[in-house]
């Protein structure tokens, strides 16, 4: 299995969601972390199956019933989590 990695801004992103999503529904937001984690861990199994990414080496995949997109980057067939993006930022 391939190794996931998450950079601290990734880790940051997901921290503020979950607070912000907590102070009005703290269901919501564990359902909504819950989502992440799992699209997170299929690009363990299928590295490729985001779409390609904005930035240069990166790819995105929108986490489906959430607003979110994983910016991610495939190194050496390890998955490393760059980002966690709301769809409605315009990044970069």
């Amino acid at each position: 299995m391939r190794r996931l990695e998450w950079a601290a801004p990734a880790l940051d992103d997901l921290k503020a969601a979950g607070e912000y999503i907590a102070q009005e529904n703290p269901t919501a937001a564990r359902r909504m972390a819950s989502r992440i984690r799992e699209a997170v861990e299929l690009l363990q199994e299928q590295p490729n199956l985001g779409r390609p990414g904005r930035l240069v080496d990166t790819k995105e995949l929108v986490v489906s019933g959430t607003p979110f997109v994983v910016v991610y980057r495939v190194r050496k067939g390890d998955v490393h989590i760059v980002r966690l993006l709301h769809h409605s930022l315009r990044w970069p």
